[in-house]
């Protein structure tokens, strides 16, 4: 099998190619990102000799690229997208481009040609929950430019499963962490904070809501999807582990000798929801998938991976690190 994944470079593409390419010797994959802000081509060192590996630099909205490449191939998974929600309130018309113009792109190529594709949603689409949990038949509820985009893929998506019966599935996952995520993030980010000395900027309160899992738990997932996902379907796919912020940064300085007295509180973003929680029993009944990875052991995982990696991000823009990047 031949795979075209779409921003392999970001943080989940990354995790997947490897995971992928080390344990399925008869898998080869195409690696398309076109190294916007989040892309690293160092996440991928490790197999650039690989002959199962190919990495071509282009965008997924370059029509004529794509039908090269999904020709080449035999399903897509499309994890390309612009996710920093903060960036989209600043400027929401890379996402439009990114997540929408792209994923159709994607989409009306792969419905002629008669290819599968897995979409990479998020669970922001169902917006903030005060009580219970999201399911796949919830309505879609995006707060923010950047979810919103993402909802209007899924309904395109779901138009074209309608009328062509185009073989494509949703995923739709949680919060995501682990190593390779670039430090506009907030585990990274805390992590890369506490160890120059700096304080940790918390939105709010601190006490907002998300349900985290490894990402190699998500990578997990999402290959059950590909192999064994049914076409026109969607698949929540959650960590159980629905944690606050401010526990967040308690669980990462319990890790280290630096005192938990190092947060600072600056001003919420706009639109920021408060509560995020995913239903994810049907790809463990239908499907068989569950978590593996508890979160403390993912935890220690991940800082171990960054404080063994962090000059990976030396580049990076220090604009991420600043409180409040959504007013840059």
């Amino acid at each position: 099998m031949r795979l075209l994944v779409t921003g392999g470079l970001g943080f989940i593409g990354s995790n997947f190619i490897l995971k992928i390419l080390r344990e399925n010797e008869d898998i080869s994959i195409i690696n398309v990102d076109a190294e916007f802000s989040g892309s690293n081509k160092k996440n991928l060192v490790s197999v650039e000799n690989d002959d199962r590996y190919e990495f071509v630099k282009g965008n997924i909205t370059n029509r004529r690229l794509m039908e090269q490449l999904i020709d080449r191939c035999d399903s897509v998974v499309n994890f390309a997208a612009e996710s920093f929600v903060d960036k989209s309130i600043n400027n929401a018309e890379p996402f439009l481009v990114s997540n929408f113009r792209g994923a159709y792109t994607i989409l009306d190529i792969i419905t002629k040609k008669k290819k599968r594709m897995i979409q990479i949603s998020t669970d922001e689409v169902f917006g903030s929950l005060s009580e219970g949990t999201a399911d796949e038949n919830s309505k879609l509820n995006p707060s923010n430019p950047y979810a919103a985009t993402k909802a209007a893929a899924e309904l395109l998506i779901n138009s074209y499963s309608t009328t062509y019966e185009t073989d494509v599935i949703i995923t739709r996952c949680t919060n995501n962490y682990g190593p390779r995520q670039f430090p506009e993030k907030l585990i990274p980010k805390a992590i890369l904070l506490l160890k120059n000395k700096k304080n940790i900027p918390i939105y709010g309160n601190g006490k907002n809501v998300r349900d985290w899992i490894f990402v190699e738990d998500h990578c997990d997932a999402i290959y059950k999807v590909l192999i064994q996902g049914k076409a026109g379907e969607s698949y929540n796919i959650s960590g159980k582990n629905e944690i606050t912020n401010l526990q967040i940064i308690d669980e990462i300085t319990s890790f280290s000798e630096i005192s938990k007295d190092v947060i600072e509180f600056v001003e919420d973003r706009p639109g920021h929801d408060f509560r995020y929680s995913l239903d994810s029993s049907k790809i463990t009944n239908e499907l068989g998938w569950k978590p593996k990875i508890g979160f403390k052991e993912g935890m220690k995982k991940t800082i171990e991976w960054y404080n063994e990696n962090s000059d990976i991000f030396e580049s990076s823009n220090k604009e991420i690190l600043k409180s409040t990047p959504w007013k840059v």
